[in-house]
């Protein structure tokens, strides 16, 4: 029998994923019950699990109930703001402080990501690995902890930048150009690159928005 720990960090690492891959999305309630049944956990630790992520305003209120947060426009703005920084930063001490293999893996993982292009849900996911690894590099703790309450917030919203036309290769290459100033150990120009990369990827999805917007008018 799993103990009360485990079941808490399996039952928030659960819910967590679940969002991540969109099986809850913006808007859909979560209920304790079903969500127990579903995990295979007693409720406790559901609950517990659901608290924790209203409290990192991945679930908002509903009346008595809680459903998976949507980010208006200046949310989103925010993120990005602060990704792009935090994002930057992690480059910058990557190029100082990865080791050999580490640059090595990064590397590997450009070339192999290549041949997703065209592929936005593929390449999305991969992405996900590529920038996890980044942040790893770092050899940051707190930074990692920080980025990774990005990223999970990320998982609230509905799309991909990378749905929009040629943004898969232009990426691609833009993963490129951050790999290349971290093998040259350039700090100044892996932490440009690196938020050059999100700045163009808040731009397209700017754009997306405003052609969905445009659609609906």
């Amino acid at each position: 029998m799993a103990s009360p720990r485990f079941q808490q960090t399996d039952a928030y690492s659960l819910i967590l994923d679940a969002i991540d891959f969109g099986t809850y999305r913006p808007g859909d309630r979560l209920v304790e019950n079903e969500l127990a049944e579903r995990l295979g956990v007693s409720r406790t630790p559901v609950r517990e699990a659901l608290q924790r992520l209203e409290t990192q305003s991945l679930l908002e209120r509903d009346g008595r109930s809680l459903i998976v947060a949507s980010l208006d426009h200046n949310q989103m703005s925010e993120l990005y703001i602060v990704r792009r920084e935090l994002e930057g930063l992690a480059a910058s001490l990557a190029a100082r402080h990865a080791t050999t293999e580490e640059i090595r893996i990064l590397r590997e993982m450009v070339e192999e990501d290549n041949k997703l292009i065209g592929d936005p849900v593929a390449l999305s996911r991969a992405n996900k690995r590529f920038h996890k690894q980044l942040h790893l590099a770092s050899h940051n703790r707190y930074l990692v902890q920080q980025l990774d309450l990005v990223h999970r917030t990320m998982a609230l919203m509905t799309t991909t930048s990378l749905t929009a036309t040629g943004r898969t290769k232009i990426a691609q290459a833009e993963h490129d150009a951050i790999v290349t100033a971290i093998e040259a150990n350039d700090e100044a120009a892996a932490g440009k690159a690196l938020r050059d990369h999100i700045s163009v990827a808040f731009m397209t999805r700017l754009k997306q928005d405003a052609d969905i917007r445009k659609e609906k008018d």
